[in-house]
């Protein structure tokens, strides 16, 4: 894949998710790559292990000098979240050419056979699914995804032996309306919720997003859909694609016999095509036996066998922080979830109650955004009402200057739990050697990873002291 005229490549937050696997995916294709960050991460750790040069300061002084040579001859790929006034982006403003994330995306995947997952939830997960199944069969799939895939380490995967990718898995993004500059052939729409409200205003808006995206999906292609999602964007949607709807219990793709255990959910897969019984998901949820069923069904329309298939779900390790399980121990449960959404948060608790239904539930929440805080607050009192106990860490502001009287203290009221505090991140270990939790969940989206780590390592030291 060539970029005419381009000869290098920089990144303006490259350590975002999304960036960091298109930098991946231009050093693959031999560019030199380099870029900024706010922050040094373990992500930004390891492109630079991978020959990436990256800069943590804001200045045009600290770009490579074969990056400012000839600026004709260098693509500069942004993302919002960086601000308008960094000095980076007014530097490249003035004398480079710019491009967002998602219109590189659009231009990489425009050539080749792409299947687009799209969702308010569970895109990463589903996307993931996907390309683990195709890849696992033997076909030569790419995928640019939203997450670190345990599998392959990566939120990138390369096609491996054929060297040449013939399917393009992508995450399609709906922030900044992002999913409107790709050109699926095949499209899954997992969810459509409202969110994102600070760039769209409100429900109607997002909804018509989605729709839009919809009537991109190619005449030949398909469309398939979750039951809740294709109800909420009307079943006329005005496409010509083949539509296939799927979900838990709908009257299309569904699963029967779902049992939840401890680390793994076992469940029928029930399609128009196929029936596979007997399956084993040892990535937990209902919710992710949700994003199998249409990983499934895409699997079996471009050839997976059931064996294959059986093989490849049971392999699946699945995605960092979605529903990552750090100890199993009874008494030490620990997990970590990116969940910051009300009804991400909803499924991932119903999901551990049902694994561990007679034992003390935790959960330390961290909101992301301001806005996001203010217009969903009842929807997170609800949902985190599921758990026993309940911490609120600080919000994370992200890309947003703070909103007077929204804090993370505005959800404290409309929980319903027997115990319910207000903390922050430094004030975490001390809370838990006092608690001493049997179910813990962390989850949010903003830096509450970087309590995880240290979690784990107190979870592992209870178990070898032989704590009850």
């Amino acid at each position: 894949m060539t970029f005419k005229g381009i000869n290098s490549v920089y990144f303006l937050g490259i350590g975002g998710i999304g960036m960091s696997a298109l930098a991946r995916w231009f050093r693959h294709e031999g560019y030199p790559v380099a870029g900024y960050d706010k922050t040094p991460s373990p992500l930004t750790e390891e492109l630079e292990k991978e020959g990436m040069v990256i800069s943590f300061k804001d200045s045009a002084a600290d770009i490579p000098i074969e990056f400012t040579s000839n600026p004709d001859e260098v693509l500069v790929v942004w993302t919002p979240a960086i601000p308008k006034n960094s000095v980076l982006l007014n530097f490249f403003q003035a004398h480079y050419q710019l491009k967002k994330r998602s219109e590189v995306l659009g231009m990489i995947t425009k050539d080749f056979y792409t299947i687009a997952v799209a969702g308010t939830h569970g895109k990463t997960s589903t996307s993931s699914l996907i390309a683990h199944l195709l890849k696992s069969a033997g076909k030569p799939v790419a995928a640019f995804l939203g997450g670190i895939t345990q599998n392959y380490n990566s939120n990138l995967i390369l096609p491996g032996k054929s060297k040449v990718a013939t399917l393009v898995v992508v995450e399609a993004d709906e922030f900044d309306r992002s999913f409107l500059k790709l050109h699926p052939n095949e499209a899954v729409v997992t969810s459509a919720d409202a969110d994102h409200l600070d760039i769209y205003g409100d429900e109607a808006t997002i909804l018509d997003g989605f729709r839009d995206f919809i009537k991109l999906v190619d005449k030949k292609g398909k469309l398939y859909i979750q039951s809740h999602a294709w109800y909420r964007l009307g079943e006329n949607m005005g496409i010509s694609a083949g539509i296939r709807e799927y979900g838990l219990r709908s009257s299309g793709i569904h699963a029967d016999n779902i049992i939840a255990k401890p680390g793994i959910f076992l469940f029928d897969y029930m399609g128009t095509k196929a029936q596979i019984k007997g399956l084993e998901l040892h990535i937990p949820g209902f919710h992710n036996v949700e994003n199998a069923l249409v990983a499934i069904a895409i699997a079996i329309d471009h050839g997976v066998s059931e064996k294959q298939i059986r093989q490849g779900i049971k392999s699946f390790k699945g995605v960092k922080r979605r529903f990552e399980i750090h100890s199993t121990v009874p008494g030490h449960i620990f997990i970590d979830d990116y969940a910051h959404h009300p009804e991400e948060i909803k499924a991932c608790l119903s999901s551990v109650r049902a694994m561990y239904p007679t034992q003390r539930l935790t959960v330390i929440f961290q909101p992301h955004l301001f806005t996001r805080t203010r217009d969903f607050a009842a929807g997170f009192s609800e949902s985190l009402s599921l758990a026993d106990e309940v911490v609120l860490l600080d919000i994370y502001p992200a890309r947003e200057l703070p909103i007077e009287g929204v804090t993370s203290a505005m959800l404290l009221n409309g929980i319903q739990t027997g115990k319910k505090t207000l903390m922050n991140k430094e004030q975490v270990m001390d809370y838990l050697l006092e608690s001493r939790p049997e179910v813990l969940v962390t989850m949010g989206a903003g830096d509450i990873d970087r309590l995880v780590p240290g979690i784990a390592a107190w979870m592992d030291s209870r178990t070898k002291q032989g704590e009850a």
